[in-house]
Formats: structure tokens, C-alpha cells, sequence
């Protein structure tokens, strides 16, 4: 007999819960994770992955939710909290190398807690594709970095949150959603935008505005990706937070 998994997405602002229905198993893990990196996709402030209905058929498949934390991690850099496993689950959890960092509480209400508690400093903004679009950028880099005391980050990440967005405007050409975390040990930098064509490192026109490419954000970043987000991408950076 197949398995099946069922997942609702709930939010308890500013928290986003899922619930999960059946069996997890290593037919139904990518279902999950869909369902999971669909609820990264609307960006909240912290993700709580609901077990109580869930019977483990196979703890390999536990592993979805360590690879769900590790791309929350990067983006849209938020904490990734389970909830409620049985027994058995409970005890692969902790037995996992993988799942151990996961936290884990006994039930929904304490989680939703806990992740509402992890919540981060972050700023957010839209921006439309035109050219000032890089100065505002920058800007608001500049604001973020005094807020939160970052005054060697705010060269490394003017530069690198100009280059994503100038991006979008040469490329994307879409309205696009600018944030900024501070999860430390790193600043987090974010542009989703509509376009589901994956951002590439390549050599740009060095003369244009943000015009130096994917390139130096590579050699600025700690860490940098794009993934997908909805019908668009999120293009995302990692700085140290000094």
C-alpha cells in the first residue's frame, strides 16, 4: 500500500505552521519538502513543522527537516522549530547527527512560542525596477547597519545588496522584495523578484549602475545562492555581522 502525506499550511503571525497528516517515508519526504519550501517562500519570521499526526515509516526520511533548517538558515534566514513527534520520532530525532541541532518541543503551542521568540531584527522593502532602485538599496543598507550597530558591514553590504538588485533591473525587470536579517553570526541579504530564471555569476558591464556583476558578490559574500520562491527566485547573500 502507497503512503500519503497531507500538509496544511496555518500561520500564527508572525510564525507559519504546518501540519502534516500520515506517513513520512521515503515516498512521501518530497511532498513534505515541497510543502515546506513552499511555506519559506511567503518569508516568515519562523517556521513550525507540526509532527502530532505523523507515524515515521522510515527515520531516513526525518531528514527532510534538516535540509528544510539548512536552506531556512540561508533564506529567508529564519528558525526552523518541530513539534510534537511520537515516541519513536522523538527518540530518531535526537539520535540523528543531522536533526539533533532541530529544536523540538511537545507540542504546538510551546513551539510557536519558541519560534516567536527566536524572531531576528529584519527590514524589509518593495522596489520597482528602474535605475534608482541601487541607491535605495544602499540606503537602506546604511539604516540597517546603524540600527543594529553593524558600522563594518554597511561597505561589504552596500555593495553586494546593489549588485542583487541592480540585477533584477537589468535582468528580472520585475518588481522586486528587498530584506535584510541580522542573524548573527551573519547579515542576511534578500531579493525575491518574479522572474524564475536562476541568477548566475557572469561577467557584467563594469561602467553600469550595480554593473559589476554576480561576480563580486561571490568574492564579497560569505555565502550566496538562488532559489526558487513562488512563481519567482530569491537571490541571497551571507556577510559577517561585524
Amino acid at each position: 500500500m502507497s503512503s500519503r502525506i497531507t500538509c496544511e499550511l496555518r500561520t500564527a503571525a508572525p510564525v507559519a505552521v504546518v501540519r502534516l497528516t500520515g506517513a513520512l517515508d521515503l515516498g512521501t519526504m518530497r511532498s513534505v519538502h515541497q510543502a515546506l519550501d513552499g511555506a519559506l517562500a511567503n518569508q516568515p519570521e519562523a517556521l513550525v513543522v507540526d509532527l502530532a499526526d505523523v507515524t515515521v515509516r522510515d527515520r531516513l526520511a526525518l531528514s527532510v527537516f534538516a535540509a528544510t533548517a539548512r536552506r531556512a538558515e540561508e533564506w529567508p534566514a529564519v528558525p526552523v522549530v518541530l513539534c510534537a513527534p511520537g515516541p519513536a520520532a522523538a527518540r530518531w530525532l535526537a539520535e540523528s547527527t543531522a536533526c539533533r541541532v532541530l529544536p523540538v518541543r511537545p507540542d504546538c503551542a510551546e513551539a510557536t512560542r519558541t519560534a516567536g521568540a527566536a524572531c531576528v531584527p529584519r527590514l524589509r522593502t518593495r522596489l520597482e525596477p528602474v535605475a534608482e532602485a541601487c541607491r535605495r538599496a544602499r540606503e537602506l543598507v546604511g539604516d540597517a547597519c546603524a540600527r543594529w550597530n553593524l558600522p563594518e558591514a554597511a561597505g561589504p553590504a552596500s555593495l553586494v545588496l546593489s549588485e542583487l538588485v541592480g540585477n533584477v533591473v537589468r535582468h528580472a525587470r520585475t518588481p522586486m522584495q528587498v530584506t535584510l536579517t541580522l542573524r548573527r553570526p551573519y547579515l542576511h541579504l534578500a531579493v525575491v523578484d518574479g522572474s524564475p530564471a536562476a541568477a548566475r555569476a557572469r561577467d557584467a558591464d563594469p561602467r553600469a549602475e550595480g554593473g559589476r556583476g554576480l561576480l563580486l558578490v561571490r568574492e564579497l559574500a560569505q555565502r550566496w545562492g538562488s532559489v526558487a520562491a513562488g512563481d519567482g527566485k530569491a537571490v541571497w547573500a551571507m556577510l559577517p555581522a561585524t
